[in-house]
């Protein structure tokens, strides 16, 4: 069953009992709660998504409740345990999904040495990864977004994650969390797409998430080859410019931009240079987000002019398969 195909009800059951499990691709988290609105935003957010109500194993689990004590009468808040523990402050009560989307966020991110976690959107087009590495307020997620729904698929908007033993990018497929303007930006752009609800009470601002396409949703195990990195820079008073960055430039600010580089040691050093060395890397400056899609539609085009190597196409998840 799909998240869509379930009642509210059903749901809401299912979440405050034995949880459910959601499948990201690279990972697999099992949500609780005890929130009654959390479900009808789960089945708007991963509606495509396949639930998971099987006692197996997953990467990271989280229970979202209320907080406890006189918090349950003044200002009720909602506390989010990631295995058990409380690891980030509380939210109001009427803000459920940001804390549970940025809590799976911060439990992936301090859990996972399998793989190389780069704080980054990823995207795919015929076979080429593209890798959009971003400081908060540089337009990664609403670049990310936009090129989601204009014939790229996505991977991520939060991890790129690179696989150590080959290079390759798995998806981690999850809601994109967009924020402020970015909100109507998109959904003016694309009337068409599927988003939760706003919520205006965050620490970041407005805050609404875009669900990823049923197709994204199923190839959440098909992961890319390396062949771009970008360096997205948001700036309204120009419109599109592109320039060139240094591969060892490149190579250091995506160590920077790394969750666990350092805990990776040098397994990560390998995997992270065979991503640069495999990539063309650029700098895009852009105030306009169609030329910027456009500039990145060429570039994904001169990699293939220059090389139509076999291993640019897309290859499996699993292991020694292709």
């Amino acid at each position: 069953m799909r998240f869509a195909e379930v009642s509210n009800d059903w749901l809401r059951h299912q979440l405050a009992t034995n949880g459910v499990g959601v499948d990201f691709g690279a990972a697999r988290a099992r949500i609780r709660s005890t929130e009654p609105a959390l479900a009808a935003m789960l089945r708007t957010v991963y509606g495509a998504y396949t639930l998971d109500a099987s006692d197996g194993m997953f990467d990271v689990s989280v229970m979202l409740r209320p907080t406890p004590g006189v918090r349950a009468w003044w200002r009720p808040q909602v506390q989010l345990l990631c295995d058990g523990v409380r690891e980030l402050e509380a939210f109001p009560r009427d803000t459920p999904l940001p804390l549970l989307e940025w809590g799976i966020n911060y439990a992936l991110a301090s859990r996972m040495y399998c793989d190389l976690l780069l704080h980054a959107g990823v995207v795919e087009r015929d076979g080429a990864a593209i890798v959009m590495p971003a400081m908060p307020g540089s337009g990664k997620s609403t670049l990310t977004a936009a090129l989601s729904l204009n014939g790229f698929r996505l991977l991520s908007d939060e991890f790129g994650v690179v696989r150590l033993r080959d290079s390759a990018l798995l998806p981690m497929l999850r809601p994109v969390a967009l924020k402020n303007a970015s909100i109507d930006v998109i959904a003016t752009a694309f009337p068409a797409a599927v988003m939760g609800p706003r919520f205006p009470k965050t620490h970041k601002g407005t805050v609404a998430h875009l669900a990823p396409l049923p197709s994204h949703v199923e190839a959440r195990h098909v992961a890319a080859r390396p062949r771009l990195i970008i360096f997205p820079r948001f700036d309204a008073a120009t419109d599109v410019d592109l320039e060139p960055v240094a591969k060892g430039r490149a190579f250091a600010r995506l160590a920077v931009n790394s969750f666990n580089y350092d805990a990776l040691g040098p397994d990560a050093f390998d995997a992270l240079g065979q991503v640069v060395h495999q990539s063309s890397c650029w700098v895009l400056h852009y105030g306009n987000l169609e030329g910027a899609i456009a500039a990145i539609r060429r570039l994904v085009d001169a990699v293939h002019d220059r090389a139509q190597a076999p291993d640019a196409d897309a290859i499996s998840l699993v292991e020694g398969t292709s």
